[in-house]
């Protein structure tokens, strides 16, 4: 890994976790499209480059939805019936979605990953919401069903789930957009492991991946975005519990938009370096 390798994962780890707080997403749909460039410009051949940075994610995106769910549940935001119910939907199917991403082609994760972006971010942006007076939706085989394409997404595209997940509380579950984030990165400590643990299985004996890799997931890259991300969770938490929700809602899906046009390779079909 060259210096700018190390010096470009370090910058996406303090922006990944400050948004990770402030948004209630494990960052995964930030760091996958990073550390998908990054791969490959080190060599990684495309199709495991894009399985490498999802599995890679999923360790990241535990760490800081451990240390932002904390934060929220020390500010009493966190709904945990939700959370355990969606959660353990999710770990089982994050699983199953991971072994699936394992054998599709690099290409269809990647495209994949930005249709389901702009998907939700369309959703969350044309949806008329009133959150005044609104009881959140307290059913849970409810709660478990909604969970189940959230699991098998996180798990399939290396992501906890929370681009997903949250907009599905806002608009289908009735809950506030404060406690959605919140909510949403309890719910996801149960989704990355899942997921996890379907990367690094399926991943294992591999011989392309780059060298310290565990199945699909790459330490040297993963502590990297770790330690430059877990505190800044904590300030994220902080800054989205004081902000507006209709501001919050918004950055969310500017966030989404941006990230999912990326991915489908639009900026670079119009010629534009962002």
């Amino acid at each position: 890994m060259e210096l700018v390798h190390v010096f470009i994962l370090l910058g996406t780890g303090v922006f990944v976790g400050f948004a990770s707080g402030l948004l209630g997403v494990g960052g995964g749909f930030i760091m996958a499209p990073v550390q998908y460039f990054v791969f490959v410009d080190m060599g990684v051949p495309a199709d495991e480059a894009i399985r490498l940075a999802f599995g890679t994610n999923l360790l990241v995106v535990l760490f800081n939805s451990l240390s932002g769910t904390w934060r929220y549940h020390k500010l009493g935001a966190v709904n945990w019936r939700a959370a355990l119910v969606m959660g353990i939907s999710g770990l089982a199917f994050a699983y199953a979605g991971a072994t699936l991403a394992t054998r599709l082609p690099g290409e269809v994760l990647r495209i994949a990953f930005g249709v389901v972006v702009l998907f939700s971010a369309v959703r969350m942006l044309t949806a008329r919401t009133s959150e005044a007076g609104r009881e959140p939706v307290d059913n849970p085989w409810l709660l478990f069903v909604w969970a189940i394409p959230v699991g098998v997404i996180a798990g399939m595209l290396g992501v906890g789930g929370g681009v997903v997940v949250v907009p599905i509380m806002v608009l289908a579950l009735r809950f506030n957009i404060h406690r959605a984030v919140a909510t949403s990165l309890a719910m996801i400590i149960l989704n990355s492991i899942g997921g996890l643990a379907g990367y690094i299985i399926n991943g294992l004996g591999v011989p392309s991946l780059l060298p310290y890799s565990i199945g699909y997931v790459n330490l040297p890259s993963a502590f990297l975005l770790i330690v430059s991300s877990f505190v800044m969770v904590q300030v994220g938490a902080v800054v989205a519990h004081r902000l507006p929700g209709r501001r919050l809602r918004f950055i969310f899906i500017l966030l989404m938009f941006y990230i999912g046009l990326k991915m489908l390779g639009v900026f670079e079909w119009l010629g534009w370096p962002i």
